[in-house]
C-alpha cells in the first residue's frame, strides 16, 4: 500500500473495462483495488480503507444502488461515483438519493472518468482541511471544519454533496440561487449533471432536519432556485 497515493475501489462485472480504467488512474496516480461484483467490494470495504469508490450500478449478486446506500449508511464522508448506463436517468436520480456524489454515462472516455475522480478527491480534501467559523441559527448548528450539524441539539448526518449546498445557502442567508448557480459553486465547475440532481438533494436535506422537527431554513424560489431564510 503506498500511504501517498489515493486509494480507489473499482467496482465492475466488466473485466475489460476494469482493466482499462485501472490503467489510466494508475498512471494518473492513484492505487486501484478491484472488485468483480457488489459482494467482493462490501468485503474489501470492511476490510480495507478507501478514498474514492467508483460503483457500477447493474450488478449480479449485489447491485451498485442497494451497495451504493449500504456504503452511505456507514461512510457518510466516502466519495462515490456511480457508473451507469446511457439513458437510465431513474438509476441516476436514485444513485443521488442513495447518497452518490457525481456519475459518469457508458460509455465513457476513461480520460473523463479520471478527471471526475480527481474533482471528487479536491472537493473531499477542501472540504476536510476547511476551518471557517461556526454558523449559528435559532436551533440549528454548522460546523463546518468538523462537517458537524445539529439541529434541535440532534446531529443531522449528511452527505459532502448535501454539506456543501448546506453550507453555501446558509452563509448567504435570503441571497436567491439558481440551480445552475448551486452546481457550480457548492460542487465546482467542473460538475455536469441533469438540473433535477439539486432538486433531489435539496429534498433529501428536508427530509433529513424535518425527521427531527420542521425545518423551514431552505426556501423553494418558484422558477429560479433556492435560499436560506431564517424563519421570524
Amino acid at each position: 500500500m503506498d500511504l501517498l497515493k489515493p486509494r480507489v475501489l473499482l467496482v465492475d462485472d466488466e473485466a475489460g473495462l476494469r482493466e482499462l480504467v485501472q490503467v489510466y488512474l494508475e498512471n494518473s496516480g492513484f492505487e486501484v483495488i478491484e472488485a468483480a461484483d457488489g459482494l467482493k467490494a462490501e468485503a474489501e470495504l470492511k476490510n480495507e480503507a478507501f478514498d474514492l469508490v467508483i460503483l457500477d450500478v447493474m450488478m449480479p449478486q449485489l447491485d451498485g444502488l442497494t451497495l451504493c446506500r449500504m456504503i452511505r449508511s456507514s461512510q457518510v464522508d466516502l466519495p462515490i461515483l456511480l457508473l451507469t448506463a446511457k439513458g437510465e436517468e431513474a438509476d441516476r436520480l436514485l444513485g443521488f438519493e442513495y447518497g452518490a456524489d457525481d456519475y459518469v454515462v457508458k460509455p465513457f472516455s476513461p480520460r473523463e472518468l479520471t478527471a471526475r475522480a480527481k474533482a471528487l478527491l479536491r472537493r473531499s480534501v477542501k472540504f476536510q482541511q476547511t476551518n471557517e467559523a461556526l454558523l449559528r441559527y435559532p436551533n440549528l448548528l454548522i460546523d463546518n471544519a468538523r462537517h458537524w450539524v445539529e439541529w434541535f441539539n440532534q446531529e443531522i448526518i449528511l452527505t459532502p454533496k448535501e454539506f456543501s449546498l448546506l453550507i453555501l445557502l446558509a452563509k448567504k442567508p435570503l441571497q436567491v440561487y439558481s440551480r445552475e448557480q448551486i452546481m457550480s459553486l457548492a460542487w465546482g465547475e467542473d460538475y455536469l449533471a441533469e438540473l433535477r440532481i439539486v432538486d433531489v438533494h435539496v429534498k433529501n436535506l428536508r427530509e433529513k432536519f424535518n425527521s427531527i422537527a420542521p425545518f423551514n431554513y431552505l426556501q423553494t424560489v418558484w422558477g429560479i432556485g433556492y435560499k436560506f431564510e431564517v424563519p421570524r
